[in-house]
């Protein structure tokens, strides 16, 4: 039987080999403390189960939904998006729902990259931006992530040649896996690029509520022009503990909205309407509760900092998102010192190649670990001798 040939094309997704890796030690009976995935141990709010639950017995939404989104949570989005930014969204053209963001940026490229278009992509980075253009029939140009740049991309060391042949950008702040920011001038950076070059400006903003000491990303919608260009992802996974209910949302140019919408109505069903609701209740909760859940991530991160840290790793407090990225000790690859420490220590975090070429000598820690478990994981990278 013939598989199509972008199927072994595709590298083997790292969260995969991250549970593989598990589950082997767990078979041997080993306590294995993962870093790896990012998924919130946090349960999701008690309003938002009890919006589910009061949708889960209203008939209408035991049928199939609404491909773009219930209007009720385009509104929703729309309000959440003028209180959040200070960005007003038209509902009925500006706005689609998602089953989970990871769904719109895999469709995304099938709306905008065709056979040998080229994709900009940054490295390192979440994998699905260059597996959708891969599915597209398109190419990835990568756009290093360099500590020396603050992990944003050197857009004028774009060639100009590939720059022509580009349809699509993808940038992504607070940054998976660097935990980086990015600021309103770097955004009017991209902006102009995007409009010079005639490229979709694609912005995974997943993480823009999961931040420390006060601190506010942008919306990619704030700076001036983007709208022209642009769409802007977002998701409730990680904003409300929701990664296991898939909703999100995509939101900007209404002509690059419909053109997602295009695809999706043709190869999904939408989401769940029950769980639209469900993501109404979570929008509505309000900032404070936002506020306790974040420093529960800032205790966290300022524990691993300081243990990575005293281990010899060079790391810095992100200002936002899950994730730690540490730079490994001198002598040490990224496979290597991960590979050298869940062997001691049966700790796991990610090694940084797992996001591209470019994360060699890194490795990528998850906070979403129960308190319990972390300060488990820190006693033992503690009494771990290199």
């Amino acid at each position: 039987m013939k598989v199509a040939g972008r199927v072994g094309a595709v590298p083997p997704y790292p969260f995969v080999e991250i549970s593989r890796k598990i589950a082997a030690k767990k078979a041997q009976g080993i306590d294995v403390i993962s870093f790896g995935i990012g998924d919130p141990d946090l349960p999701t709010p008690p309003s938002v189960l009890e919006a589910l639950h009061k949708a889960s017995l209203d008939a209408p939404n035991h049928r199939y939904p609404e491909s773009e989104g219930l209007p009720e949570f385009r509104g929703a989005v729309a309000d959440w998006y003028k209180k959040r930014f200070d960005v007003k969204l038209d509902p009925e053209t500006e706005v689609v729902s998602l089953i989970g963001a990871k769904e719109g940026i895999g469709h995304a490229a099938m709306a905008f990259v065709e056979p040998g278009d080229i994709a900009l992509v940054p490295d390192p980075g979440y994998p699905v931006y260059s597996v959708g253009t891969l599915f597209a029939g398109g190419e990835s140009h990568l756009m290093p992530l360099t500590e020396e740049n603050q992990y944003w991309p050197d857009l004028d060391a774009i060639p100009e040649n590939v720059a022509k042949k580009a349809t699509i950008m993808w940038l992504n702040y607070p940054n998976n896996p660097t935990g980086a920011t990015a600021e309103r001038d770097q955004f009017a950076k991209a902006i102009e690029f995007a409009r010079r070059h005639d490229v979709v400006l694609m912005h995974d903003a997943c993480y823009s509520e999961v931040t420390y000491g006060g601190y506010k990303p942008l919306s990619l919608l704030q700076i001036d022009g983007a709208r022209e260009v642009g769409v802007e992802f977002h998701s409730l996974s990680k904003s409300y503990n929701m990664t296991g209910w898939r909703l999100g949302m995509a939101v900007g140019n209404p002509k690059l909205i419909e053109a997602l919408h295009t695809i999706k109505s043709n190869m999904d069903s939408g989401v769940p309407q029950a769980i639209q609701q469900m993501g109404i209740a979570a929008m509505a909760i309000p900032d404070s509760e936002l506020t306790d859940r974040n420093e529960i991530y800032q205790r966290r991160r300022d524990l691993v900092v300081g243990a990575l840290r005293a281990l010899g790793l060079t790391v810095e407090h992100p200002r936002a998102s899950l994730y730690i990225w540490a730079g490994v000790p001198e002598g040490f690859t990224s496979a290597g010192f991960s590979e050298r420490l869940l062997e001691e220590t049966d700790v796991l975090v990610s090694p940084g190649t797992s996001y591209g070429k470019f994360g060699e000598g890194y490795v990528r820690l998850s906070l979403t670990l129960s308190d319990e478990q972390l300060e488990k994981a820190v006693d033992r990278l503690s009494s771990w001798s290199m």
